[in-house]
């Protein structure tokens, strides 16, 4: 059996480009708990408020339950639900699920691959991970659910088949961008090499977004992570959107978040694309949270 083809196909909702990560999470979060304790079950009560919180950070902006992944995720053949009455899980539903004493964990066959075979969980970690978040969120969330990797079983890896990004993406948006933040206009240099540029994704490369300028922002390290989180987007007029979700009373918060609303991006340069309208709202729709704030007086 092909643990890596497996968790590359979990079976997810989709329409148009719509983030679904719910089963990814759960799976994340159920071999984070592996590492600690191979044998230990999961009860609902206890996943249901650690899921929430991912799904809250790391998840699409609408609302959802973490009901449906523990349920469902059986039928990928990874995980495995019992009750008090025994194997099986009572439903989706939240009441039932807490009612039976549902617990999860990794079905029995994945466990012994993962005993016999200690690479396979870092190994799944990284296709789970590639295949469904960005490069700038991978370290804070294998934090969040506990994973500890070692890199030299993650790296090249030859997991499942799958598009190979563009090395001369961060060239380009870079140049289009003058070496300069979209946001904040930071353009840091130690003699003639960049620092802290990086050449980010609006629409997410692990959900179609190409590697072409019109997808591309050139970002501090800062602003790229918080494009990623759903805190800054890109709206109407190619002007820097703040979420109203984001809090900090800080004047380092302030200046370096709140203040950019309704800000102009600085470049792309003339002769440039800038950011596609398609990518613009697929962001708004699948990351970014909540509404705008409005934008700040100059």
């Amino acid at each position: 059996m092909d643990w890596l083809e497996r968790v590359a196909e979990l079976r997810q909702w989709t329409r148009n480009g719509t983030r679904a990560p719910h089963k990814p999470l759960l799976l994340l979060y159920a071999l984070g708990r592996f590492q600690q304790d191979a044998e230990g079950e999961l009860p609902y009560s206890a996943v249901e408020a650690d899921l929430a919180r991912l799904l809250t950070e790391y998840g699409p902006p609408h609302r959802t339950t973490p009901a449906y992944p523990f349920h469902h995720l059986v039928s990928d053949g990874v995980w495995e639900v019992r009750t008090d009455r025994g194997p099986g899980s009572p439903g989706t539903g939240v009441l039932e699920l807490r009612r039976a004493g549902a617990r999860g964990r990794l079905a029995p066959e994945l466990r012994t691959a993962l005993r016999r075979q200690p690479s396979l969980l870092g190994r799944m970690a990284r296709v789970l991970l590639d295949l469904h978040f960005p490069p700038s969120l991978h370290g804070d969330l294998c934090e969040a659910v506990g994973l500890e990797l070692v890199p030299a079983e993650t790296e090249g890896l030859p997991a499942v088949p799958r598009r190979q990004r563009d090395p001369r993406m961060r060239q380009a948006v870079l140049t289009a961008y003058e070496y300069r933040c979209a946001f904040c206009g930071y353009d840091g240099r130690i003699g003639a090499v960049p620092v802290g540029l990086e050449a980010a994704h609006v629409r997410w490369w692990a959900f179609d977004g190409p590697d072409d300028v019109d997808n591309g922002l050139c970002l501090c390290s800062l602003h790229h992570k918080l494009l990623d989180k759903g805190v800054l987007g890109v709206g109407d007029g190619h002007r820097v959107l703040v979420s109203q979700d984001f809090v900090g009373g800080s004047e380092a918060a302030r200046a370096q978040v709140t203040a950019l609303s309704g800000r102009p991006l600085f470049g792309p340069q003339a002769g440039a694309r800038p950011v596609a309208a398609a990518h613009r709202a697929w962001h708004a729709a699948q990351v970014f949270h909540g509404d705008p704030r409005p934008a700040t007086a100059a």
